[in-house]
């Protein structure tokens, strides 16, 4: 769903997305899912030990990497000029998008851990499910970000902001507190 939110910002800052853009963003998303699951995996096979050291700090970075995203989407939004959209007009970039599939996915390491039981093959598939629908889930959440975007222009880039800083939240919470 953190992924399905961020695609939903993309189409809301980028209503005229092509369908190149659009296979760009939620592939970035589907890949990430697919591959932090494999890497908690791996890790528990590997190296354990030294991992579960590391699990407690999830939600910290992830909250970190979405207020950073989402307050830098949201200062943009509150300065830009009132004739403007206040989402940024210029698509993000490639490395912008990758640290969005790194920040929505972060928390996906656990689900490694609990595939840890898994053949390799097993792992592989169950990956590959989640990836097949995060896949569809976010291009949906684009094609939605994209159908409302010519309407919630003006406010898009503050939305964004707020969703991503409330999805860091979100991780951060569950992930501290339960």
């Amino acid at each position: 769903m953190d992924a399905f939110s961020v695609s939903l910002v993309r189409g809301l800052c980028e209503p005229k997305m092509k369908k190149r853009r659009l296979c760009l963003i939620v592939g970035i998303f589907a890949f990430f899912q697919f591959f932090m699951p494999m890497v908690g995996w791996v890790c528990v096979h590997t190296l354990a030990s030294q991992f579960a050291a590391f699990q407690k700090f999830i939600p910290y970075i992830a909250l970190a990497l979405l207020l950073f995203i989402g307050g830098n989407m949201l200062l943009e939004g509150i300065k830009a000029p009132k004739e403007e959209a206040l989402c940024p007009l210029k698509p993000v970039s490639f490395g912008a998008l990758i640290l969005q599939g790194i920040a929505t996915s972060i928390d996906a390491l656990s689900v490694g851990f609990t595939i840890a039981d898994y053949t390799l093959l097993s792992a592989l598939v169950c990956c590959l499910i989640i990836a097949a629908v995060t896949f569809i889930i976010c291009a949906a959440g684009v094609l939605l970000g994209r159908r409302f975007g010519t309407r919630l222009a003006g406010k898009a880039g503050i939305l964004g902001g707020v969703i991503l800083i409330g999805i860091g939240l979100e991780i951060f919470i569950t992930g501290v507190f339960f």
